[in-house]
């Protein structure tokens, strides 16, 4: 059922039941029936969700989004203005494929204005898609890729701030608000300091 704190604009056409406590839908979003959308989500203006769409908690959707089937979307993740989601890899006009291609990005991503993602892939977490970029491989967690098509070119603190290598080891990085991180045997970032845990002292 639609949470009766959540917010719907007189002016959006919500055709689902399941949105979620605090969510905010302003005006000219279409929702279609299937959808799931989770508490404390921000849907911006002019923005159309298909039914076979998910979004966790705490989700912001910038305006000019159209979110088609398959997209899966974990919580606290941004969508700029006017991202482009791809399901169809072979589009043709009246040809429908069995199953649309699934778009999944995980929690504390943030995807750039005016992105394309290609359908198929999944877009780590805490990565960050620069503006303008064209993604069309998975993306490591924490990674920082932007460019056509997307490359590497760093990685991003939990913060949002682009880590720097530390002094101690080549595959250890750091970030002024006192996260550490290094890269794993399997090139993967993990955290290796919490600033959590100094709190915890």
């Amino acid at each position: 059922m639609i949470d009766p704190t959540a917010f719907i604009h007189p002016n959006a056409l919500v055709e689902n039941n399941e949105i979620g406590a605090r969510t905010r839908v302003y005006a000219f979003v279409h929702i279609l029936p299937g959808a799931v959308i989770g508490a404390d989500c921000n849907i911006n203006d002019l923005c159309f969700i298909e039914g076979d769409v998910v979004l966790g908690d705490r989700v912001t959707v910038k305006c000019g989004n159209y979110l088609w089937d398959g997209l899966r979307v974990e919580d606290d993740v941004f969508l700029g203005p006017n991202v482009v989601y791809t399901n169809d890899i072979t589009p043709r006009s009246k040809r429908y494929p069995e199953k649309f291609e699934q778009i999944r990005i995980q929690k504390g991503a943030s995807i750039g204005a005016n992105s394309v993602l290609r359908g198929g892939i999944t877009i780590g977490s805490y990565a960050m898609i620069g503006m303008g970029s064209v993604v069309t491989k998975n993306v490591p967690d924490h990674a920082l890729v932007y460019g056509t098509p997307a490359r590497l070119h760093g990685y991003v603190c939990r913060c949002g701030e682009k880590l720097t290598r530390s002094g101690r080891g080549k595959d250890l990085y750091q970030c002024p608000c006192g996260e550490s991180y290094r890269l794993d045997g399997n090139k993967k970032i993990v955290i290796e300091k919490s600033r959590d845990d100094e709190t915890r002292k």
